[in-house]
C-alpha cells in the first residue's frame, strides 16, 4: 500500500504510470512505505538556512570580541579610548531635542527616507515570512523537526526578523547585520528555487512543497522580494572617505543601488541632459567621487610607488599591483565569470536545436542524457537561458571594463603626479645629442658666458632643480634645516641623510655608470614623453590579465565543449591550429621590425615638425615656408612607406587569425564525418560554430594584445628607469653613493649666516661628464676660506663673463653638487623667513600679470602698487587695455624681454621673503629703466631690512647701492670680498676692463615685437581652444573622404562598401551551407551524404570570401595612406602660410599636437574606425536580411530591434561626444602645467613653492579624472542596453522558432546564429560609430587649422625679375602699420630713403615702433603705403621672394638641434668652403682663439635652441647664416643687446669689413656704441620719425632726442668721438 509523503524531497521520482492526480490539479507521487528510509535530522536541505544563521551568529560574536580587544589594547597603551559607539551602539541623537527631530536625524543617518523605507520593507518581509512559516508549521501533525523540517525555516525567519529590527535601530551594527540577514535570506531562497522552481522547468519533476498550495508561491514571492529585489534596488548610504569633510553632493555612483550600478542607470540623467543640450560641459557632469580625488589616491598609493614616501625599491609593476590589488582581484573574478558565461549561448543553441530535431518524435524518453543533465528540460527554460545567460555575460564584461577603466584613469593620475613630484628632485642641464661621433666636436665649443649654469639661467625652456627633502611624515617637503636653513657641511652629513631616509625605504642608489648613461638623454623631452606617449602605452596594456587568465581558460573550455560535441576530432583540429602558430610568429616579427623602423621615421618627422614649429617665426621671416614644407614632406613620405608595410603585415596577421580557426573547424568537421563516421547534425554544427568563433576571437586577442603588452612593458621600464636612475639633487642622494666626492646636507649649524667656507661646487658628479657644456674644461666654483654675505643689505656678485656668478646663486640654492674642501666645509642659506629668486632668463606662468607677481601671496593693495611703481611697470600696464589682468601667454610671449624681467623682479620684491636672489635682472633693461629700478627699488622702502644678493654686469649703476661686493675670477674662484666696489674691481684687470666698457647699460631685452598689438579688453591673448558642439561636421568628414578617395571619393566609398557587403554575403552563405550540410543527416543515412562534395564546396566558398576580404582591405589601405599624405600636406602648408598674429595667439604646443597627435590619429584610428563602421554596417544588414528571409514574421521585430539599438546609440553619442571632447581638452591644461613647472624648476624650488604646484597638479588631475571616468562609464551604459536589446531579440526569435511553424533544425540554427551575430553587430555598429566620431575629433581639429587666416599665396605675377635685387636701395613712402584690422596703428606715415650700402642705426624708447618697422618691411603685419626695394614695390612681390632677399637677425637667434652645418645651410645649398668662410668672416674662430679654446667645426653638435652655446656664439652663427644667404638688405633687431662688448665689437667689425659694399645694414639697438658710427641714425618716437640724419648732425641739435639719449648714457665722450665730434 502506498501513502503520500508530505514535503519529503529526499528523492525525486519520475512521473510514471504510478502517478495519481490529487484534486485534478496536483500530481502526487506514490511511494512504497517499505522503501522509504527513516528520516534523519540533517537530511532535509531546509536545514541549510538555519546553519547559515548559526554561522552568522558566530561571526558576529567574533566581531564583538575583536572590537573589545582593540578597545582594551588602545586603552592600555594610553591612546585616546575608542568611543563606545564604535563597539556598542549609542544613540548620538541624544543631543537633539524633540522626538520628531530625533527620528528625522535617525533616518537621515541611514541615507534618507528611501533607504529607510527599504529597510522597513525588509523587516516587514521577514515578519511576514515568519508568520507564513508558523502557519505552515501548525499544519504539521508531528512536533519533531525530523517530521516537520518547516521548523528550520521558522527559526531562520525569526532570526532574520531580529536582525532586520536591530539594523533599523543600531547605527554601528546596521551594516554587518544587514549583510548577514541578506546572506541568510538568499540561502533560504536558493533552497526554495531548487525544491519548488527548478522542477517546473523539467518534464519529470514536480515542486516538492506543492501540497502547501497557494501559500507556497506567496512565500516565494515575499522571499524573492526580501532576499533579491530589496538588496538589488535599495540605494547605498554615502560613506565619506574623510568623515570630517564629507561631500555636500556625492557622486551618484556612490549612492546607486546594485541594480543601478550593474545597469549604469545612475548615468541616465547625464545621458538625458546630453541629448537635450548642444554641448554637455564639464561643470554639468556629476562631481568627482571623493574616493577618486587625486590627493586621496596619491596618499594611498605613493607609499607603495615612491621610495621617498616609504615604498620598497622594487620594479614599479609590483608596486602598482599592490596599489590596485582590490581592483585586479575583482577583475580576475569577472574574467572567470566572462569565460564561463560565454558558453551560455552555444549550450542554449545546442539544446534548442536538439529539441527541435526531436520534435518529430511523439514520446520523449523520461531520462534522456542531455549535456549531463539528469532529466529532460522544457524548451522555455532554454529560451530564458538565451535571454538571461548572455545578459550575465554582459554584466561580467561590463563590470570588467568598469574596473579596468577605473584603475586606468586612476593610474594615469598617479603616474602623472609621481613623475611630476620626482621631477622636482632631479637636476636638468643643457644637453646635446648622445651621438658618440659628435662628442669630440662638441667638446671644442666654449660658451663665452654662463655656460656652466642650469638651463633656466640661460634659456627660458629648461631649468635645474631645487632643495627638497623628505618630511617626517613621509611626505615630500622642502628641507627645513637649522630653523629653515639650507645648511650643508662636511661633518655629520652621513647621519642626517640616513635619518631622513629611515623607515621610508632607500633613496635612489645611482651608480656613476647609470648617471652617465642618463646624462646623454634629453630629460625634458623624455619627461614629456613619459606623461604622454609612454603613459598611453602603459594604460593600453591594462588588459594583460586577459592573456594571463582569460585566454588560457577560454581555450581550455572551448576544447572541452568541442570534445563533448565532436569527440577527439576537436583535439586533432586544435593540434592543426597549434602547428600553424609559427606563421603568425613570423608575421609578428616582420610587423615588429616594420613598426620599429616606422617609429624611427615618425620620431624623425616629429622632431623635424617640433623644431620647425618652434622656429616658425624664423621660417617665415626668412621665407623658408616652401622649402621647409618640402623637407617635412620628404620625411613624411619615408614614414608612410613604412606605415604601408606595417598595414600590410598587420592585415596579414589579422587574416591568419581569421583563417586558422576556420581551417581548424573544417579539419575537425572532416575528421568527424569522414574518419569517425559520425553524423554532423544541425545542433552540432551551429553550437560548435559558435565555439569556433570564440576560439577565433581568442587568437585575435592573443596576437593583438601581446603587442600592446610588450609596448606597455617597454614604457613601464622607461618610467621605472626615470624614477630610479635620474640625476638628483644632493638632498636626495644616498650617502654611500657620494661619500667619495660629495657631502650632503647636515644640521650642525644653527646661525643665520649666508655664505660658504672652503666649498667647491660642480654641475656634474663625474669628472668625465661632458654633457653639461661643450666646454673643454670642467667648471668648478671654488670658495677658499670663509665668505659671509652681509645681512639686511645689498650684496653684489661681479666678475667677468663666464666666471660663475650665476653658479654662486645656484650653489646657495642647492642646485649644484657640493664638494667640501676641508673637514669643516659648509654653506648656508637660511630659509625660515623665505627666499625669493629672479632668474636672468625670466620665468613666468601662463597667467595674468597680477597672478605672476603675487605668486600665491595674499593681495595687499598698497604693497602691490608700490611694487608696480618701483619695478617701472606702471607705463607698461597702461599699454594693456586689461592692465594687470592681461594674460602673459605661453612662456610670456605677450611680454618683451624687459617686461618679463621686471615682472620677475616684481614677484621677488612683492614676496614676503627676507632673502632675495637676483640674477642679472638689469641685463634686459634699457638705461632709463635700469636707473629707475636702482633709484626707486633698490633704494626704496621695500628693500629695507632684506638681504639682497645681486649678480650684475652693471657695476656702474649698482655699485653705489652695494653694501658688500664679491668678485669671482675667470677660473671660478672667489678673488675678493670687499665693502667697496672700486677695491674689488681694481684687483681683477679683466673685470676692470669690462667695467670700463660697461659704463652704459648692456644687455637689452626684446621689446615691442609682441607688445605693440592692442590686447583685448579682457586681457586674454591666447585664444581658448574651441570645443565643437554636436556631431562631427560634414566638412571634417569630407576632408577625410576626399583625401581617402583621391579624385573619385564617392566611387571609392561605394566600391569599398560594396565589396564588404559582398564579402558578408559570402560569409553568411558559409554558415547556411554548413547548416544545409547538417540537415542532410535528417533525411538521409550517413553513408548517403557526399562528404567530398560538401567539404570541397565549403572550402571553395571560404576561399572566395577570403579573396574578397583581402581585396577590400588592400584597396582601402591604399586609400588610407593617400589620405595620411594629403591631410598632412594640407595641415603643414596651412600652418606655414598663417599670419604672425595667428601664431601669437596660438601656443606652439597646440600646433605640434595637430602635426603629431592628430596626424597619428589620421594614420591609424580614424581610417580603422571608418572601415569598421562600413564592415559592421554590411554585416548588420546581411544578418538581418538572412533572418527575415527565413522567418518573414520577424521583419518587424528585427527592424524594431535595429532602430531601437541605433536610436539608443544616437542618444548615447550626443552625451559621449561632448564628454570625449571635454576629456581631450582636460588633458591639455594638465600637460601645460606640467611643462611650465619643469621649465621653471629653479624658481619654484627657490621660492619653496613645490607644494603649491603639486596642489595645482592634483587639481588638474581631478578635473581630468572627472570627465575621463564619465566617458568610460558612458560606454558601459550603452553596452548593457545594446546587449539587452540583443538578448531580448534572440530569445523572442527562439520562442517563435520553437513554438511557431516548424522550419527545420538547420534553418532554426541558422536563424539563431544570425540573430546572435545581428545583435552583436548592432552593438558594434554603435560602438564603431562612436569610436569614429570620437577619433574624428582629430579631423575637426585639423580642419580648424585649415580654416585659419593666411598670408597671400604666391602667384605667377608676383615673381620678381631673376636678377632682383641687384642693390640694397630702400625707399619708404607714407608707411603705416598695424597688427590687426581692428588694432591701432603702430607706425604713422613714415617716409625715408636709404641708399644701397649705407649703415643705418634705429633707436628709440620702448614702444617707439623699432621692431614694428622691421616687421613692416617684411610685410609680416598689415601695412599701408609703399615700400620700394631695389626699385620694385614690395607689395607686388610674392612674400617668399621678398623675405628670401632680406635677412633679419633677431635679438634671440633661433637655432635647430643638429650640426652647425645644418644651422648655417638647412637646405644644403652651399659647400663646406662657403660655410667655413662665413664662420671665419663672422669672427667666431678669432673669438674662440682669444678665449684659449679650440674652434668649432661644421660637424659640431648644437643643442635645441642653441642651449649649449653662449648668446654671443649664437649671434655670430646667425650673422654667418646671414652672410651665407648673401642678401642685399640686412636687418639687426637688437641682435647684439644681450652679449658683451668684446663679442659686439667682433660682430660690428664683421659688418663693417666683411659685407659687400652694396649691402644695406639696418641696425635696431639701444646700445648707442653699436650705432654711433653708422652713416645715418633714425630716431623713432610713438611710431613716427623724430629725427633722421648723420649722427654728428643730430648731436648738434640741442633739442634733439639722440642728443638727450647720449647725454643720459653715462659715456657721452666716447659716443661723441664715435660720431666724429670732439
Amino acid at each position: 500500500m502506498g501513502v503520500f509523503k508530505y514535503q519529503d524531497d529526499t528523492n525525486y521520482l519520475p512521473i510514471s504510470d504510478d502517478v495519481y492526480v490529487h484534486d485534478n490539479v496536483v500530481p502526487c507521487v506514490v511511494v512504497n512505505t517499505e522503501s522509504v528510509e527513516s528520516f534523519r535530522y540533517f537530511d532535509d536541505i531546509r536545514f541549510i538556512p538555519l546553519a547559515f544563521a548559526y554561522l552568522s551568529i558566530c561571526l558576529l560574536l567574533l566581531h564583538v570580541l575583536v572590537l573589545r580587544v582593540a578597545f582594551r589594547r588602545r586603552t592600555l597603551v594610553g591612546h585616546q579610548p575608542v568611543e563606545d559607539s564604535d563597539v556598542f551602539d549609542l544613540d548620538d541623537t541624544r543631543q537633539i531635542s524633540g522626538f520628531k527631530e530625533k527620528i528625522k536625524a535617525h533616518i537621515q543617518y541611514y541615507g534618507g527616507y528611501t533607504i529607510f523605507g527599504f529597510m522597513v520593507a525588509r523587516l516587514a518581509g521577514s515578519v511576514a515570512l515568519l508568520q507564513l512559516s508558523r502557519a505552515t508549521l501548525q499544519k504539521c501533525e508531528s512536533q519533531t523537526l525530523g517530521e516537520c523540517p518547516e521548523g528550520f525555516l521558522t527559526a531562520t525567519y525569526s532570526y532574520s526578523a531580529i536582525l532586520a529590527f536591530i539594523s533599523l535601530t543600531s547605527k554601528s551594527w546596521s551594516t554587518p547585520l544587514t549583510r548577514y540577514n541578506i546572506a541568510t535570506l538568499l540561502s533560504t531562497f536558493a533552497i526554495y528555487a531548487y525544491r519548488d522552481l527548478w522542477p517546473l522547468a523539467t518534464y519529470a519533476k514536480q515542486p516538492a512543497d506543492i501540497a502547501e498550495g497557494k501559500i507556497l508561491f506567496v512565500k516565494i514571492a515575499i522571499l524573492a522580494s526580501t532576499a533579491v529585489v530589496i538588496p538589488l534596488f535599495i540605494p547605498r548610504r554615502y560613506v565619506p572617505i574623510d568623515p570630517k569633510n564629507p561631500m555636500s553632493t556625492p557622486n551618484p555612483e556612490q549612492t546607486a543601488s546594485i541594480i543601478s550600478m550593474v545597469t549604469y542607470s545612475y548615468l541616465d540623467s547625464v545621458i538625458i541632459m546630453g541629448y537635450k543640450v548642444p554641448h554637455l560641459r564639464a561643470d554639468q557632469l556629476p562631481p568627482l567621487a571623493d574616493s577618486d580625488f587625486a590627493q586621496y589616491q596619491t596618499g594611498r598609493a605613493f607609499r607603495h610607488l615612491d621610495v621617498f614616501r616609504g615604498a620598497k625599491r622594487r620594479y614599479l609593476f609590483f608596486g602598482l599591483m599592490r596599489v590596485f590589488r582590490k581592483e585586479y582581484t575583482i577583475i580576475a573574478l569577472t574574467v572567470i565569470g566572462c569565460s564561463l558565461s560565454s558558453f551560455v549561448s552555444p549550450i542554449g543553441i545546442y539544446q534548442i536545436l536538439k529539441h527541435v530535431s526531436l520534435r518529430s518524435f511523439p514520446c520523449l524518453p523520461a531520462h534522456s542524457h542531455v549535456m549531463g543533465v539528469g532529466a529532460t528540460i522544457r524548451p522555455w527554460f532554454w529560451i530564458i537561458w538565451l535571454l538571461f545567460g548572455p545578459m550575465m555575460m554582459s554584466f561580467c564584461f561590463q563590470w570588467y571594463f568598469y574596473n579596468t577603466t577605473k584603475a586606468m584613469v586612476r593610474a594615469e593620475g598617479l603616474f602623472t603626479q609621481l613623475i611630476f613630484e620626482h621631477s622636482l628632485r632631479i637636476r636638468l642641464k643643457a644637453e646635446t645629442s648622445n651621438d658618440s661621433d659628435a662628442q669630440s666636436d662638441a667638446k671644442s665649443i666654449r660658451p663665452a658666458s654662463r655656460a656652466e649654469t642650469p638651463l633656466e639661467a640661460t634659456t627660458p625652456d629648461t631649468a635645474s632643480m631645487a632643495d627638497l627633502s623628505i618630511g617626517d611624515g613621509g611626505d615630500f617637503e622642502r628641507r627645513e634645516v637649522s630653523e629653515g636653513s639650507t645648511v650643508v657641511s662636511a661633518t655629520g652629513s652621513h647621519v642626517t641623510l640616513k635619518k631622513s631616509a629611515e623607515g621610508k625605504g632607500k633613496a635612489h642608489e645611482y651608480s656613476k655608470q647609470e648617471r652617465k648613461k642618463t646624462s646623454g638623454d634629453n630629460l625634458i623631452g623624455k619627461i614629456n614623453n613619459l606623461v604622454t606617449t609612454d603613459l598611453n602605452y602603459i594604460t593600453g596594456a591594462r588588459h594583460f590579465i586577459m592573456n594571463i587568465l582569460y585566454i588560457p581558460l577560454q581555450v581550455t573550455l572551448c576544447l572541452i565543449f568541442l570534445y563533448r560535441v565532436l569527440g577527439w576530432s576537436a583535439v586533432v583540429g586544435f593540434a592543426v591550429m597549434v602547428a600553424l602558430l609559427p606563421l603568425p610568429a613570423i608575421v609578428a616579427k616582420k610587423l615588429n621590425d616594420a613598426q620599429v623602423q616606422k617609429m624611427k621615421m615618425t620620431d624623425a618627422r616629429v622632431q623635424a615638425v617640433s623644431e620647425a614649429v618652434n622656429v616658425i617665426r624664423m621660417v617665415k621671416l626668412f621665407g623658408w615656408e616652401k622649402k621647409m614644407s618640402e623637407q617635412l614632406r620628404a620625411k613624411r613620405v619615408e614614414e608612410l612607406r613604412w606605415l604601408w608595410r606595417m598595414k600590410v603585415y598587420d592585415l596579414v596577421n589579422g587574416l591568419l587569425g581569421y583563417i586558422f580557426p576556420t581551417i581548424t573547424m573544417l579539419a575537425t568537421f572532416a575528421l568527424y564525418t569522414v574518419v569517425m563516421k559520425e553524423e554532423l547534425n544541425a545542433s552540432k554544427v551551429f553550437s560548435s560554430m559558435a565555439v569556433f568563433t570564440m576560439l577565433r576571437e581568442q587568437m585575435y586577442r592573443l596576437f593583438f594584445d601581446s603587442a600592446d603588452i610588450i609596448q606597455g612593458k617597454v614604457s613601464l621600464d622607461r618610467v621605472d628607469d626615470f624614477l630610479h636612475n635620474t640625476d638628483l639633487l644632493d638632498s636626495f642622494l644616498e650617502p654611500s653613493e657620494v661619500a667619495d666626492v660629495i657631502m650632503v646636507p647636515a644640521t650642525d649649524r644653527s646661525d643665520t649666516a649666508i655664505g660658504f667656507r672652503d666649498a667647491t661646487f660642480s654641475w656634474s658628479l663625474d669628472k668625465e661628464d661632458d654633457s653639461t657644456t661643450p666646454s673643454s674644461r670642467l667648471f668648478r666654483l671654488r670658495v677658499n676660506g670663509e665668505l659671509l654675505f652681509k645681512r639686511n643689505g645689498i650684496n653684489l656678485i661681479i666678475g667677468p663673463t663666464g666666471s660663475g656668478k650665476t653658479s654662486m646663486l645656484m650653489a646657495l640654492l642647492g642646485e649644484m653638487h657640493f664638494i667640501p674642501s676641508s673637514p669643516d666645509s659648509w654653506f648656508n642659506l637660511p630659509r625660515d623667513r623665505g627666499v625669493a629668486y629672479a632668474a636672468q632668463e625670466s620665468w613666468v606662468q601662463n597667467n595674468t600679470i597680477r597672478n605672476n607677481i603675487l605668486f600665491g601671496s595674499d593681495y595687499d593693495e598698497e604693497r602691490y602698487r608700490k611694487v608696480i611703481k618701483q619695478c617701472a611697470l606702471e607705463h607698461d600696464l597702461e599699454l594693456f587695455d586689461a592692465g594687470d589682468a592681461t594674460e602673459v601667454g605661453e612662456r610670456g610671449l605677450t611680454l618683451s624681454g624687459g617686461q618679463k624681467a621686471r615682472v620677475t623682479l616684481a614677484r621677488a620684491i612683492y614676496s614676503p621673503a627676507e632673502i632675495i636672489l637676483l640674477d642679472d635682472v638689469l641685463a634686459a633693461l634699457d638705461v632709463h629703466t635700469s636707473s629707475w629700478i636702482v633709484d626707486q627699488c633698490f633704494r626704496g622702502d621695500l628693500i629695507k631690512n632684506r638681504t639682497v644678493l645681486l649678480v650684475t654686469h652693471n657695476v656702474a649703476l649698482a655699485g653705489p647701492v652695494a653694501d658688500f661686493v664679491v668678485a669671482i675670477g675667470i677660473d671660478g674662484t672667489v678673488k675678493t670680498q670687499e665693502t667697496e666696489v672700486s677695491l674689488a674691481v681694481a684687483r681683477d684687470s679683466k673685470l676692470a676692463s669690462e667695467v670700463k666698457e660697461d659704463q652704459e647699460i648692456t644687455e637689452i631685452g626684446q621689446e615691442d615685437i609682441q607688445t605693440a598689438p592692442k590686447k583685448p579688453a579682457d586681457g586674454k591673448l591666447i585664444v581658448t581652444e574651441e570645443i565643437v558642439e554636436g556631431h562631427v561636421t560634414w566638412k571634417s568628414i569630407k576632408l577625410f573622404l576626399s583625401s581617402l578617395g583621391g579624385n573619385h571619393p564617392i566611387l571609392f566609398f561605394f566600391a569599398v562598401l560594396g565589396i564588404l557587403l559582398f564579402n558578408e554575403l559570402s560569409i553568411t552563405f558559409q554558415v547556411w551551407y554548413l547548416g544545409y550540410w547538417g540537415s542532410q543527416y535528417e533525411h538521409h543515412p550517413a553513408s548517403e551524404v557526399d562528404l567530398l562534395k560538401f567539404i570541397s564546396t565549403f572550402a571553395v566558398i571560404f576561399f572566395f570570401s577570403f579573396v574578397i576580404y583581402n581585396a577590400a582591405y588592400f584597396y582601402y589601405m591604399y586609400g588610407t595612406v593617400r589620405a595620411s599624405r594629403v591631410i598632412n600636406e594640407k595641415l603643414v602648408d596651412s600652418v606655414f602660410g598663417s599670419t604672425l598674429r595667428w601664431l601669437d595667439e596660438t601656443p606652439t604646443g597646440r600646433i605640434i599636437t595637430r602635426c603629431t597627435q592628430d596626424i597619428r590619429a589620421i594614420d591609424g584610428p580614424v581610417p580603422q574606425s571608418a572601415i569598421w563602421v562600413m564592415d559592421t554596417l554590411a554585416g548588420m544588414l546581411t544578418k538581418l536580411g538572412a533572418i527575415v528571409l527565413l522567418t518573414p514574421a520577424f521583419v518587424v521585430p528585427g527592424a524594431a530591434a535595429a532602430i531601437l539599438g541605433l536610436w539608443t546609440g544616437n542618444v548615447y553619442l550626443n552625451a559621449q561626444l561632448s564628454v570625449k571632447r571635454e576629456t581631450s581638452n582636460a588633458r591639455s591644461p594638465l600637460l601645460s602645467h606640467f611643462s611650465a613647472a619643469i621649465h621653471g624648476l629653479v624658481s619654484i624650488r627657490a621660492y619653496g613653492a613645490q607644494n603649491k604646484f603639486k596642489t595645482e597638479s592634483l587639481t588638474h588631475i581631478d578635473h581630468y579624472t572627472r570627465v575621463a571616468r564619465m566617458s568610460w562609464n558612458l560606454n558601459r551604459w550603452i553596452g548593457i542596453r545594446i546587449d539587452a536589446i540583443g538578448a531580448i531579440f534572440t530569445a523572442g526569435l527562439a520562442t517563435y522558432l520553437i513554438y511557431g511553424p516548424s522550419v527545420g533544425a538547420s534553418n532554426t540554427g541558422f536563424s539563431l546564429n544570425m540573430a546572435v551575430e545581428f545583435t552583436g553587430a548592432v552593438l558594434f555598429m554603435v560602438r564603431n560609430c562612436n569610436e569614429f566620431e570620437v577619433q574624428s575629433n582629430s579631423l575637426e581639429r585639423i580642419q580648424g587649422y585649415l580654416d585659419i587666416e593666411h598670408e597671400p599665396k604666391p602667384t605667377q605675377t608676383g615673381q620678381p625679375p631673376a636678377a632682383w635685387p641687384t642693390s640694397g636701395d630702400l625707399r619708404v613712402e607714407k608707411l603705416s602699420a598695424r597688427y590687426s584690422q581692428s588694432g591701432p596703428k603702430v607706425l604713422h606715415d613714415i617716409s625715408f630713403h636709404i641708399a644701397s650700402g649705407e649703415r643705418i642705426g634705429v633707436v628709440g624708447r620702448t614702444g617707439s615702433g623699432k621692431s614694428s618697422l622691421t616687421l613692416a618691411l617684411l610685410r609680416c603685419i598689415l601695412t599701408e603705403g609703399t615700400v620700394y626695394y631695389d626699385g620694385i614695390p614690395t607689395s607686388s612681390i610674392n612674400l617668399d621672394a621678398l623675405r628670401t632677399s632680406i635677412t633679419i637677425i633677431p635679438q634671440t637667434p633661433e637655432l635647430l638641434s643638429g650640426t652647425l652645418r645644418q644651422n648655417l645651410d638647412p637646405f644644403e645649398q652651399n659647400d663646406d668652403a662657403t660655410l667655413n668662410d662665413a664662420l671665419r668672416a663672422a669672427g667666431l674662430f678669432s673669438l674662440q682663439e682669444e678665449a684659449g679654446e679650440a674652434s668649432i667645426s661644421l660637424d659640431t653638435k648644437v643643442a635645441g635652441g642653441g642651449g649649449n652655446l653662449s648668446v654671443g656664439q649664437r649671434q655670430i652663427i646667425a650673422l654667418a647664416r646671414a652672410m651665407v644667404r648673401g642678401s642685399k638688405l640686412l636687418i639687426l633687431d637688437e641682435a647684439t643687446s644681450a652679449i658683451d662688448y668684446k663679442t659686439d665689437a667682433v660682430i660690428q667689425s664683421t659688418l663693417r669689413g666683411q659685407l659687400g659694399k652694396d649691402v644695406t645694414v639696418l641696425t635696431v639697438a639701444h646700445r648707442l656704441q653699436t650705432i654711433m658710427d653708422a652713416d645715418k641714425i633714425m630716431v623713432l618716437d610713438s611710431g613716427r620719425i623724430a629725427e633722421f640724419g648723420r649722427p654728428k648732425d643730430l648731436l648738434k641739435n640741442d633739442q634733439g632726442m639722440l642728443r638727450a639719449l647720449v647725454k643720459g648714457s653715462g659715456d657721452k665722450q666716447t659716443l661723441y668721438q664715435l660720431a666724429g665730434l670732439d
